[in-house]
């Protein structure tokens, strides 16, 4: 009989591509997986997949009730299960699926998309910080196994939290290069977050000679609409919104160069190994990112990127021009990422994954 497992996350799971490689993986290799996560009102209709699906519908949709009701309503829908493993996707799923997993005697699994009690959310706020933390010290240390997203960030939390944990990078899948019109210049697609570099990107495009197309949404949607017509920008930065995964996909093959800005203010985001910088890869394209530990050990094997040693307009406006206007610079790095995609792909990541699981089924 196929060993259950039963993960959650507190987003809707449509946009979730990492959760849907994961789960689709380990129930293509023989686990009986189910997913749970959130519905919204403007949630679209779930996607056929290998493994069982469900979403849990929440009077509050954030801050503090939000987190409580829907640890609630996941613990009261999981209580009377007796599955084989339990994986919580970071700290604000940890809590039920732990507790159900020990009153059953379930193999307990954490998988860190970030580094939780350091996100941008939690600085200056040392209340909800010690609250997490206290979630994290709890919980963490009973995993019996446990990964994250990106080297530095494990040494990190291995020495935080005193487990060993492995890494699973957020690749996309091995895909074809398709030949797609170039439509722009420039492409960020990500959550319009603060601590993402948006605002210093509005304020670059004045002095890039090209377009620039925005894929996805966040708390600063409205702002930075608000920051692009008032710097007179409109005829420069065009909003598409957020996308299905596929008509992103499409989108990105549509751009010269990807952007990938971050805040070093955060621990969270300076261990980071965003998923876009897989995606830019994936499609063929160049990009501009952050000198940041990941960032910078992974350009030393594939000049895949320019970086930036800090957040700036002009420098930001400076290297952008720098690669558009120096075409042999520019094949070059999307020659490297041709041939990075073929080593960088969820297929050879994959593995690992698989081989983690099958070590705890044995222990």
């Amino acid at each position: 009989m196929a060993k259950e497992i039963i993960c959650a996350v507190t987003n809707d799971l449509v946009y979730d591509q990492r959760m849907i490689r994961i789960c689709g993986t380990l129930a293509k290799d023989g686990f009986k997986v189910k997913l749970i996560g959130r519905e919204l009102k403007n949630s679209l209709p779930l996607k056929k997949a290998e493994f069982a699906q469900e979403r849990l519908r929440c009077w509050f949709n954030s801050g503090k009730l939000f987190y409580l009701e829907y640890n609630l309503r996941l613990f009261l829908k999981i209580r009377n299960t007796k599955a084989w493993a339990y994986m919580a996707v970071d700290l604000d799923t940890i809590a039920p699926l732990f507790y159900q997993a020990e009153r059953v005697g379930a193999k307990k699994i954490y998988d860190a998309h970030e580094y939780f009690t350091e996100v941008p959310e939690l600085i200056g706020r040392p209340r909800v910080k010690a609250f997490w933390e206290s979630i994290a010290k709890k919980f963490v240390p009973k995993a019996d196994l446990a990964y994250t997203v990106a080297h530095n960030l494990g040494d990190e939390l291995n020495s935080r939290y005193g487990i060993n944990f492995h890494v699973i990078r957020n690749m996309p899948d091995l895909r074809p290069q398709e030949k797609r019109e170039i439509k722009y210049d420039l492409i960020y697609q990500g959550a319009l977050n603060r601590g993402r570099g948006l605002e210093t990107m509005v304020m670059a495009m004045h002095k890039i000679d090209g377009k620039l197309l925005i894929c996805g949404e966040g708390d600063l949607s409205k702002e930075i609409r608000e920051m692009v017509e008032r710097e007179g920008l409109n005829e420069k930065i065009e909003f598409a919104g957020k996308l299905m995964p596929e008509e992103l996909w499409k989108r990105t093959q549509e751009a010269r160069v990807g952007l990938n800005l971050l805040e070093a203010k955060s621990l969270s985001y300076w261990y980071s190994l965003a998923n876009k910088f897989f995606d830019y890869i994936q499609a063929g394209i160049p990009q501009v990112c952050m000198a940041f530990p990941e960032y910078l050990m992974l350009s030393r094997r594939n000049q895949v990127a320019m970086l930036l040693a800090q957040l700036d307009p002009d420098e930001l406006a400076s290297t952008v021009n720098h690669l558009l206007n120096h075409p042999d610079r520019y094949e070059l790095m999307k020659a490297e990422c041709i041939q990075a995609a073929k080593v960088l792909n969820w297929h050879s990541e994959s593995g690992r994954l698989i081989t983690l699981y099958r070590d705890l089924e044995k222990s």
